[in-house]
């Protein structure tokens, strides 16, 4: 499936098995794009797909911080995202453009 790169993703089509996936193709794509901040919208119900979206962020190297939304972007039913500047190689070093 081909994904529209825009600045936020609603994960609430996406089977929780897929979600992992779908998260991390998704924030290598924002960061080529230039994108500086992205929002993950996972939902609220019972937290399965939030905690998913919060253990790909804690260990990707694109990602500089992240936090729920404000309450007008999906409150705790979304995350924003900051990611870091430049490309990111796979060894989590800048990469040269």
């Amino acid at each position: 499936m081909v994904l529209p790169i825009e600045d936020r993703l609603d994960l609430h089509a996406f089977a929780p098995r897929d979600v992992r996936s779908v998260v991390e193709s998704y924030l290598e794509a924002a960061g080529e794009a230039g994108f500086e901040e992205v929002r993950l919208i996972h939902g609220r119900g019972i937290g399965v797909q939030r905690e998913i979206v919060r253990s790909v962020l804690a260990r990707h190297p694109a990602v500089a911080a992240f936090d729920d939304a404000g309450p007008d972007r999906g409150g705790w039913g979304a995350t924003v995202v900051r990611l870091r500047k430049g490309k990111r190689a796979a060894d989590g070093r800048e990469g040269v453009d």
